[in-house]
Formats: structure tokens, sequence, C-alpha cells
């Protein structure tokens, strides 16, 4: 059976930074009372758009991120592939909750470099 030791501690990361991510919106949800939707609540919606962008990216990241370690890829390009996507979700969540244009730009770079690369990287391995 196949492992993979560096996607599986990236998953994990990610899980935790979803359900950190998560709680500040049901906190919120309870502080202005608006259980479902968007909400009129400019804090809620940027938090809530935090946590779909993430959920919009991080499982497609994952998914290269294992197909390229399971394509023996060396360890040092798939921890440089998941720590570009870390950084990319760190900033671009960041950026979201202050208002940030530059730094959530500056997220989103990173996170499309974390997508490209591995895309690259597999389409190179299977056609060479």
């Amino acid at each position: 059976m196949a492992t993979f030791p560096i996607t599986s501690v990236f998953a994990a990361f990610f899980a935790v930074a979803l359900v950190a991510l998560s709680f500040p919106i049901s906190l919120r949800r309870l502080k202005v009372g608006d259980m479902i939707g968007e909400s009129a609540d400019e804090v809620l919606r940027r938090r809530i758009r935090a946590q779909g962008n993430f959920t919009e990216y991080v499982p497609l990241g994952v998914i290269l991120l294992a197909l390229v370690e399971a394509q023996a890829a060396p360890s040092a390009v798939v921890l440089a592939i998941g720590i570009i996507l870390v950084i990319g979700r760190i900033l671009h969540a960041s950026g979201m909750l202050s208002s940030s244009g530059p730094i959530r730009g500056f997220g989103m770079i990173f996170t499309y470099l974390a997508l490209v690369v591995p895309a690259g990287w597999l389409v190179a391995t299977v056609i060479l």
C-alpha cells in the first residue's frame, strides 16, 4: 500500500487550518444572530469568503501534492510545493480578514504556483 508521509502532514495541517477558519464564523454568527447565509455583516462575510476560498483551492492542492509524491518526486520538491501552498493560504486568509488587497493577492499568486507547478511536474513525468 502506498503511503504519503509528506502529504499526510500537510493534509493534517490544512484540516486544523480549516477548523481555525470555521470556528470564528460560528462565533460571529452567534454574535450577529445570522445563522444561515452570507449576512449583511461585513466581518462575517469576509470570514465566510476566507473559509470558502480555502475550501475551493486546498483540496485540489492536496490531491496534486499526493500525486507528485506518488510519482516519487524528490522530497524537497514535495515539501516546496506544500510550503508554497501553506504560505499562499496563510497570506490569502490574512489578506481577506484584514482587508489587505496586496497580501490577499500575494496569497493567490502562491496558491496558483502551488497548483501549476505540480500540474506541470505531473504532465512532464507522464509524457517524458
